[in-house]
């Protein structure tokens, strides 16, 4: 139980400010204790299920998970009343006095079936990593299975080594995970890049093959323009209604008799232009297609060897990923921090004072998308009274209602991106997205609204910093 008992006391009394879910199996709480700050790090990963003190930054998906956002909406601000580990098993307990009355926070540290479960005042699971809907509003049961002394980190070797960190265990556990957690993502990375690359060979291929394809289409309209030429010389003989007519083809030295098919809906003069026009698709053609299957092969050619290298273990990861192959294994991994509000992708993405999150669209065309097709039934949906504004969402569970200060947060940013921002004050109205539908008869994306309640909010700079900062941290 070293851990525990190194961790314990430093937590007593402290309560948690700040959440972050920086992968879908890792939860940080941000503690403040008396006199100092502590991160505690909650691995549910199968493979490095662990429990300790970190002092590194980990990086943060733009918007927070889920499960982050429900932890952070009933947990930040929760005092911690006890930590304790349950004897003879790889699961700790923290006791908690949120916002909402007393609380717990389980975390069973259980290879391939580790989870961490919020519990309530009675012991009811309110909600868990794992997803597991059949077992909310049930009473907790510590799973079954063979028990026996074990410390969190007597399964491996650690060199304590640190005499300098106040946390010592936490330290040593970091640095070994640090390394291991290197190379398995490397691995992963590896893996990931693999079957990217053979999934943009595939689709290269088939662009290649298709532009192959086209440019045989158009080969056939080479001549096309000799057709046209001797058209044009002998308009005063060809009648409509001809489907072909025989010239002399001066341009042969022989001057040989030429049959051209015509269009006998068309005049003389609509076939000239016609086989005119064909022959400008062949000259397109080669001077556009030739060149892309060109290129295409040089990028085929990188790919296929990149995806050797991978195969036969001689891979390093590229500084600058090839262009075609530079998707979504690298930047889902090493995505650039972004402008708070301006995430990648649409709508502008905000996190309320109680982890939230909060859509704003950003052009018409945007509201119609965030309104009616990425919001649910009953998320909550904001808009400035009786202006044109943007479109403002926020995510909300099934059956709960948004607290007070998401509201106004949302309410803010209803007011911030509308015709109402210069007066800096106005009224914003909110319902559930169910009441909102799109007007008919109406200017397109105009909608109707019913069920609303309306809301007087002002522009508050230390509201709107907070937003930002949240949204950076997010």
């Amino acid at each position: 139980m070293k851990v525990t008992s190194e961790i314990a006391p430093a937590l007593a009394g402290g309560w948690i400010q700040k959440i972050y879910q920086p992968t879908d199996r890792t939860i940080v709480l941000e503690i403040r204790a008396p006199g100092r700050t502590h991160r505690l790090l909650i691995s549910c990963h199968h493979e490095s299920t662990r429990l300790h003190f970190t002092t590194s930054a980990l990086q943060n998906p733009p918007t927070p998970p889920p499960f982050c956002q429900f932890l952070r909406a009933h947990l930040q601000g929760a005092h911690i009343d006890r930590i304790e580990q349950i004897p003879g098993d790889r699961m700790v307990h923290l006791t908690l006095s949120g916002k909402e009355g007393p609380c717990r926070l389980v975390i069973e540290l259980t290879g391939k079936t580790a989870n961490l479960l919020l519990l309530d005042g009675a012991g009811l699971i309110r909600r868990d990593l794992n997803r597991m809907k059949d077992r909310l509003g049930q009473l907790y049961v510590p799973p079954t299975r063979p028990q026996r002394e074990e410390d969190l980190t007597d399964h491996v070797r650690f060199n304590l080594d640190n005499p300098e960190s106040p946390f010592p265990l936490s330290a040593a556990i970091e640095r070994h995970y640090r390394r291991t957690e290197a190379a398995s993502s490397v691995e992963t990375l590896r893996n990931s890049r693999a079957g990217v690359l053979r999934k943009s060979i595939k689709k290269l291929r088939r662009r290649i093959a298709a532009w192959h394809e086209d440019l045989a289409k158009a080969e056939k309209y080479k001549n096309y323009a000799r057709y046209g030429e001797l058209i044009k010389a002998n308009l005063g003989t060809i009648r409509k209604g001809q489907t072909d007519v025989t010239l002399v083809d001066y341009f042969d030295e022989e001057l040989p008799g030429l049959t051209i098919p015509l269009d006998q809906a068309k005049t003389p003069q609509g076939n000239m232009d016609d086989y005119f026009r064909k022959h400008r698709k062949h000259l397109a053609a080669e001077r556009e297609l030739r060149p892309r299957i060109e290129e295409g092969q040089k990028e085929l050619e990188a790919l296929q060897g990149e995806l050797t290298a991978i195969e036969q273990g001689t891979w390093q990861m590229p500084d600058k990923p090839h262009p075609i192959a530079r998707t979504r294994a690298l930047s889902r991994i090493g995505r650039e921090k972004e402008r708070p509000g301006q995430h990648q992708g649409p709508f502008r993405r905000f996190t309320s004072s109680d982890g939230l999150a909060i859509y704003v669209g950003r052009n018409a065309r945007e509201n119609d998308e965030l309104t009616f097709g990425l919001a649910k039934s009953d998320d909550l949906w904001l808009h400035a009274r009786g202006t044109p504004g943007s479109h403002v969402v926020v995510r909300l569970e099934k059956g709960s209602d948004p607290p007070l200060e998401t509201i106004r947060d949302a309410a803010t940013l209803a007011l911030l991106y509308s015709d109402l921002k210069k007066s800096g004050k106005g009224d914003v109205i909110y319902t559930r997205r169910k009441w909102v539908k799109k007007a008919k008869g109406q200017a397109p994306r105009a909608v109707t609204v019913t069920q609303e309640k309306s809301l007087h909010v002002s522009l508050e700079k230390k509201r709107l910093d907070a937003l930002k900062t949240r949204t950076a941290q997010a």
